[in-house]
């Protein structure tokens, strides 16, 4: 977890500052000369709310809030320089290669190929500026008559209950497209190495909740992150994260779904409610 900056008498900049500078791995972070000659105070208070305040919360290390943050601004595609900011910044505060690459690579379950190949472009460039001697490694594909197998006991451990609904819902309409989200999403891509279960749910939340175009989806993905061991906290802070690179109303929609999934789950006794 992050270890919270000394608040004795100092401003909220001077910590968003002190954190900054952690984060970009500089003494003077780029934000403040490019805001100085037109919009000074969009800068300072960049600097005093996102790393003064938000990024100065428990429950979130900066490793945790920079995988969510490249997720969140990746699944938009419309900010491409902060995104290369934040794949720098989450390599600077311990990120690897790999695991910037894989998430990535998860993000073409919830925010599409172009989202992601244009990630994956993005972090590349990163890299290379950074002359970061990053070999990709190359993951086999499970065994096409394993994958439904592998992927259905993947699906009820993550998303138990609300995700098995979701399959038996499509029966009815679209059976190939749950048999996709069995083989391909559960089977094939939350098998891949690089990325732990928790990660990996982070990701996804943050990328659902910036998006904010897929509630249904949001709420059994929300079940999924407790499932695997995330906590109530990490999620209400996931949210207020959010807050900065999607907006309010996109985490103030994050913070309410998980209201209802926190009050299914007390009712259910823990356990996953479906959808």
């Amino acid at each position: 977890m992050n270890q919270p900056l000394d608040e004795t008498n100092r401003s909220t900049y001077e910590l968003g500052l002190e954190c900054l500078c952690t984060v970009e791995a500089t003494g003077n972070p780029a934000i403040i000369a490019a805001m100085a000659d037109i919009c000074p105070d969009l800068g300072r208070l960049a600097i005093s709310f996102v790393y003064g305040e938000i990024y100065q919360r428990s429950h979130l290390s900066y490793r945790d809030r920079q995988l969510v943050t490249v997720a969140a601004l990746a699944a938009l595609g419309n900010a491409r320089p902060q995104l290369k900011f934040h794949i720098a910044a989450a390599l600077n505060v311990g990120c690897t290669g790999a695991e910037i690459i894989e998430s990535m690579t998860q993000l073409v379950l919830y925010a599409g190929f172009p989202a992601a190949l244009n990630g994956v472009f993005a972090a590349k460039e990163v890299f290379d500026e950074r002359k970061l001697n990053f070999i990709p490694e190359i993951t086999m594909s499970c065994a096409p008559d394993a994958r439904f197998q592998k992927g259905m006991e993947a699906l009820s451990r993550i998303d138990g209950h609300a995700g098995e609904a979701v399959i038996s819902a499509l029966k009815g309409i679209a059976p190939d497209l749950g048999r996709f989200i069995v083989e391909f999403g559960f089977g094939e891509i939350y098998g891949r190495p690089a990325l732990g279960l928790l990660e990996r749910e982070m990701i996804t939340v943050a990328a659902l909740a910036a998006l904010g175009t897929a509630t249904p989806q949001l709420k059994v993905h929300i079940h999924g992150l407790l499932n695997v061991g995330g906590t109530r906290e990490q999620m209400v802070e996931l949210a207020i994260h959010i807050a900065a690179y999607a907006g309010f109303p996109a985490a103030i929609n994050a913070a309410l779904l998980a209201k209802e999934v926190f009050a299914e789950r007390d009712v259910d006794g823990g356990a996953t409610c479906a959808v």
